[in-house]
């Protein structure tokens, strides 16, 4: 028998945040994802994520059009964003380091997020599912996300650090 956790999409976000005139943070999401944790115990489970690249929100059109074109996610040749583990270590009781291959607009570069495991329980339906935090930082230009704009009083329109966070919910599955 073999263990696969699948993400229960109703019970998940992904969520970033990009300071905006230097002087505060504007948020956005992707509504599209997917992604599973291969194994029972997750400190050896493989992690894979995929992220619909039009799929991202940021509750203003001409913003999320801009995100979606080639100065940021360019969509039309890049259609997903990825993640693949490489390790995800226990440091304390419900905490974990979450490293592995982010891929966006076909750069793969590695990256290590924080994790807060929730628990497990089970839905009044008889379904076990687990919850996790997640968060992390990365810097948007090392995926070639270099779009900015000078601004007159010094500084730019965009910062270079995106803060991610998410809440995921997965739903065990044996196979």
């Amino acid at each position: 028998m073999k263990t696969i956790w699948t993400l229960d999409p109703t019970h998940s976000e992904v969520n970033f945040k990009v300071k905006h005139l230097m002087i505060s943070n504007v948020k956005g999401e992707f509504k599209n994802i997917s992604a599973t944790l291969d194994g029972d115990d997750f400190e050896t489970a493989k992690v894979n994520a995929t992220i619909e690249a039009a799929s991202v929100f940021t509750n203003n059109d001409d913003r999320d059009n801009h995100l979606k074109s080639a100065d940021f996610f360019d969509i039309e040749n890049y259609k997903e964003l990825t993640f693949e583990s490489k390790s995800f270590k226990k440091t304390e009781d419900y905490e974990y380091k979450l490293t592995g291959i982010l891929t966006i607009k076909g750069v793969a570069k590695e990256v290590t997020f924080d994790v807060e495991f929730g628990g497990i329980n089970k839905d009044p339906w008889g379904n076990e599912k687990a919850g996790f935090s997640l968060e992390g930082k990365i810097n948007r230009k090392d995926w070639g996300l270099n779009w900015n704009a000078a601004l007159e009083t010094g500084g730019v329109l965009v910062s270079e650090d995106v803060k991610i966070q998410a809440e995921v919910q997965f739903v065990k599955q044996v196979l």
